[in-house]
């Protein structure tokens, strides 16, 4: 099992849909939302982490 970056979810690298190559290494993701926020600033979220592993606060957070 791998984690989402964006969200911290567990995902499944044998049964992923969807996933993004960065730097050599692959990044799997649980949804095409989580995927295209990490595609739009990868370092960001390497840099910080997942929000569900003590990261930044999710976007829905701040409402």
């Amino acid at each position: 099992m791998q984690i989402d970056p964006i969200c911290g979810m567990q995902v499944d690298e044998k049964t992923a849909k969807y996933k993004s190559e960065h730097n050599g290494k692959t990044y799997y993701f649980c949804s095409p939302g989580c995927k295209k926020a990490f595609d739009s600033e990868p370092e960001k979220y390497i840099k910080g982490g997942p929000v569900g592993m003590g990261g930044k606060k999710p976007w829905w957070k701040f409402w």
